[in-house]
């Protein structure tokens, strides 16, 4: 084993929770804090309560919102490529028109050479 690579260890780590229960464990870190415990868990109380300290739901909640942005601003931006692609394919009235008559001056100016 390599030496003085491993953290240290700490038997008499300190462990509170947000109820109020304290306990000891082992363990690299000095003290420790939880949000639930065997104590307040609603498994071994029976107790049916929300548990959210630290905002977690409202985080979720953003993060979903801000996916849903991201998401509508990539079909918003496929869209408009879309159409800018067929506005590029489809030619006006005026270009056919160009067109068509550019065709008719070929055929007079072939037909009045023969």
């Amino acid at each position: 084993m390599k030496k003085k690579i491993h953290p240290k260890w700490h038997d008499d780590c300190k462990v509170t929770c947000s109820c109020g229960n304290t306990f000891t464990t082992g363990s690299t870190l000095a003290e420790i804090e939880v949000e639930i415990c065997d104590q307040c868990h609603p498994f071994f109380t029976g107790e049916m309560k929300f548990v959210d300290r630290q905002g977690r739901v409202d985080k979720f909640k953003k993060k979903i919102k801000k996916a849903q942005k991201q998401k509508a601003q990539k079909q918003k931006q496929k869209q408009t490529k879309k159409t800018s692609q067929k506005q590029k394919d489809d030619k006006s009235y005026q270009d056919i028109l160009r067109e068509a008559k550019d065709e008719i001056r070929q055929t007079e100016a072939k037909t009045k050479k023969k």
